[in-house]
């Protein structure tokens, strides 16, 4: 069983190509594989299928699915940072010609393009902001505002130092705005173009970098800067980002690697699957 292992500023994915959506993957399976000292080590598991093989309704031009997975074992809606490193994926294997493509997710179909100097932007959809409401760190309130980007999301403008936070919790948060949990962003105000962040992913912990994450940090910082729109860089702990907001849809641009391809041992496999069933 083949899988290759990518990361776009440095959030980290196993893929696992299943044109025919023949694995089993399990919630445990997707944990052992996530496992960093067990396991192959990542945040997410981005499985490469066919979106006639997932079920998925046909759509002209959309003939992937991006089947992403938390660390946690939990399903996800959309991933940013994981649609660049499935695009590059696909183009390195020959399954598509680069250039662009529509991708199909469960946060809805969302238009990839490979730019002239390697990077990759995706068309993240249109971004909705909600509430405002509150995280928690340390027992200290941030005020942010709700940002949904087809997951949920939380971002909180802040002039605190970003390195003082302490992530290695789940930030609190208010479960009648979130029921189904949020991710949390924390993010400076603009200065000279640019802002910079930290995230803590729902289902994953903090990452070097998140997506859809960022996108929804650079909602709130334009908003808290009296602006609707704009384009802002975007420094995560994992590397450099660049997000376009307009009044119709936001844009998502940045690298995203193969760092290994390799085969998983079928003992390891089928043991995952034992410990499921068990």
């Amino acid at each position: 069983m083949r899988f290759a292992k990518g990361h776009g500023t440095e959030n980290d994915f196993v893929l696992l190509l299943d044109a025919d959506a023949g694995l089993d993957l399990t919630p445990e399976r997707v944990r052992a594989l996530c496992e960093r000292r067990g396991g192959l080590g990542a945040d997410g598991v981005l499985r490469v299928v066919r979106a006639a093989a997932a079920g998925e309704p046909e759509r002209d031009g959309v003939e992937w699915f991006m089947d992403y997975r938390n660390s946690d074992g939990s399903t996800a809606e959309m991933c940013g940072n994981g649609a660049r490193v499935f695009a590059r994926y696909l183009a390195e294997c020959g399954l598509v010609d680069g250039g662009e493509l529509l991708l199909g997710t469960r946060g809805g179909v969302r238009r990839v393009r490979f730019t002239d100097d390697g990077l990759i932007s995706v068309d993240m959809g249109p971004a909705t902001v909600g509430a405002r409401s509150t995280a928690t760190v340390d027992g200290r309130a941030f005020d942010g505002v709700e940002v949904d980007l087809g997951n949920p999301h939380l971002a909180c403008v802040t002039d605190v130092a970003l390195d003082t936070l302490d992530l290695g919790v789940p930030p609190g948060h208010d479960p009648a705005v979130f029921p189904h949990g949020v991710n949390v962003e924390f993010v400076t105000t603009v200065l000279d173009g640019e802002v910079s962040m930290r995230v803590h992913e729902r289902g994953v912990g903090e990452t070097r970098s998140c997506g859809t994450g960022t996108v929804a940090a650079v909602v709130a910082a334009l908003r808290h800067d009296g602006r609707e729109v704009g384009s802002c860089g975007v420094l995560t702990p994992g590397g450099r980002l660049h997000v376009s907001v307009t009044a119709e849809s936001t844009t998502l641009t940045g690298p995203a690697v193969i760092v290994a391809q390799g085969e998983l041992d079928r003992p390891w496999w089928d043991a995952a699957g034992e410990a499921a069933s068990g």
